[in-house]
This record gives structure tokens, sequence and C-alpha cells, in this order.
């Protein structure tokens, strides 16, 4: 478990996701029809998860492009964002678990001005772990 004032958090994108009919055949699981409220569109959406190690709380944000730097960054404001005040202010550091793949490598340029952005923002230093190393 992660020592106090410090948030450890598991997060990863995964493929486009099609929305609607079209989607998994227009199949879905369970009972519900998925075109029940399917007005036709083409719309493909991007999901990006991230878990609180700490209390195995899930945060998802689905973005309409491609998983890029900024929509990794993004995700972790907005997450950020969703914290209670008293939260934030008893947090001293935040640890990011993330693939070394290329929206998120260490060798990013993008992703890590933004990385840098986001921790000037919130006044915490935030540390990236990678898997594989």
């Amino acid at each position: 478990m992660a020592s106090q004032g410090v948030k450890r958090w598991s997060m990863d994108g995964k493929a486009t996701v099609k929305i609607g009919e079209f989607s998994r055949g227009g199949r879905t699981r369970g009972d519900h029809r998925a075109r029940d409220h399917d007005l036709g569109g083409q719309e493909k959406y991007v999901p990006c998860g991230m878990v609180d190690e700490a209390s195995g709380a899930l945060h998802i944000t689905f973005g309409s492009s491609y998983k890029t730097s900024d929509f990794i960054v993004d995700t972790i404001e907005a997450k950020w964002e969703a914290m209670a005040e008293q939260e934030k202010a008893e947090t001293r550091l935040i640890q990011i678990k993330v693939d070394n793949g290329p929206e998120s490598s260490g060798r990013r340029t993008q992703f890590l001005a933004r990385m840098v952005q986001l921790a000037d923002l919130i006044n915490k230093p935030i540390q990236l772990l990678y898997y594989p190393p």
C-alpha cells in the first residue's frame, strides 16, 4: 500500500471502440439491445482507465480522438480535478504507473512537456513508473 500522502495510480489506454450497432457485430452483453437507442452514428471512442492502488477506485475517461500524449495527460488532470479539496491538500506526491508505449514513453517530448505542465499546475511532484522498465 502507498505511504501516507502518496497517490499511486496505474493507468492504461485501450484500443478504439466503435459505438453503436456496429460494435461487436451489433451484439451486447446481457439482455439489452445495443441499437435500441442507436441513432446510426459511426462514432469511435478511446477508453483510458486509471486505478487508485490504495483504494481500488477506478476512473475511466473516454476520448473521441486517438490515444495521444495529450489525451493521457488530460485523463490524469481529470482524475485530479475530481478529487476532494482535502484529498488534494493531503497529497504530497503522485506516482503513475504507465506502459512504455509510444504515447507515454519517457522519450516522448510532448508527453513529458505536458506532464511538467500538469505538475506545475497542481503544484505537486509526479513520478512516472514505467512497465516494462
